[in-house]
């Protein structure tokens, strides 16, 4: 047995205390799960691997699932596609319909255009009738009493010009006058001032410049004029036996 006292002893005692001095190594301290934790832990794993095993192989063994749904979704694209394209059909006839109506009621609305053109001449030739009957008066005036009424002059086209007018005879129309009209036109042509005389002396129109009436005679038609000629006045004239017996102007 050593003697405490003794060499040995003392250097047995510092080794003990360098042990168990601070510059000794570090210890470390693991802590373990309690059984009940890790038996819990391995039976979810292996849960969870057979459920991973088990979506592999029924993909691996039916590998026409997703073929399945990629179908399924092309019928359903393809059946709203056709709905679509039905809509589609749809709004179109509806808009065809609607630009037809369109149509048609434009061509209505150019028909009642020209209709009411139409009305507005007739009411003016209206009046000019109504102005004539209440200027059918016993002291009408003019030589004989024959008088133009409401001479008119309108361009109808590039050296076209459209006139009318209305002649009466004043008193009480026991006699029928029996004349012709004529027509002086003053136009302007390459600079130069000209007279035209309607109907010429050769013209084949004569016919419908002669004048027959008690009351009175509604006169119009067209006069085409050289190319290139402008109108300045024209003067209408009642003949009767080559003698002016009415006359009146108007400007264009």
């Amino acid at each position: 047995m050593a003697n405490p006292g003794s060499p040995f002893s003392s250097m047995k005692f510092k080794l003990w205390r360098r042990r168990m001095s601070v510059s000794s190594p570090k210890m470390t301290i693991r802590s373990q799960l309690p059984w009940p934790m890790r038996i819990l832990f391995f039976i979810l794993s292996g849960a969870l691997g057979a459920i991973l095993m088990w979506s592999w192989d029924t993909g691996r063994l039916n590998p026409g699932g997703h073929a399945d749904n990629t179908r399924e979704q092309l019928a359903s694209y393809k059946e709203r596609l056709e709905q679509m394209t039905a809509e589609r059909d749809k709004l179109s006839t509806t808009a065809n319909a609607a630009e037809s109506q369109l149509n048609m009621e434009r061509a209505a609305q150019k028909q009642l255009a020209v209709q009411i053109k139409t009305l507005e001449a007739d009411n003016i030739r209206l009046k000019e009738d109504l102005a004539f009957f209440e200027s059918l008066l016993p002291n009408a005036t003019g030589p004989q009493g024959v008088s133009i009424r409401r001479l008119k002059i309108d361009q109808v086209g590039p050296n076209q010009i459209r006139y009318r007018l209305l002649i009466m005879q004043g008193g009480k129309g026991d006699q029928q006058f029996v004349g012709n009209l004529q027509l002086a036109v003053s136009t302007l042509q390459g600079g130069k001032n000209a007279m035209m005389i309607f109907p010429g002396a050769n013209s084949a129109e004569q016919e419908k410049f002669k004048l027959g009436f008690k009351h009175y005679q509604r006169v119009e038609g067209v006069l085409t004029l050289p190319e290139g000629a402008s109108t300045k006045l024209v003067q209408a004239r009642v003949l009767e036996r080559g003698q002016i017996r009415a006359q009146a102007s108007a400007n264009l």
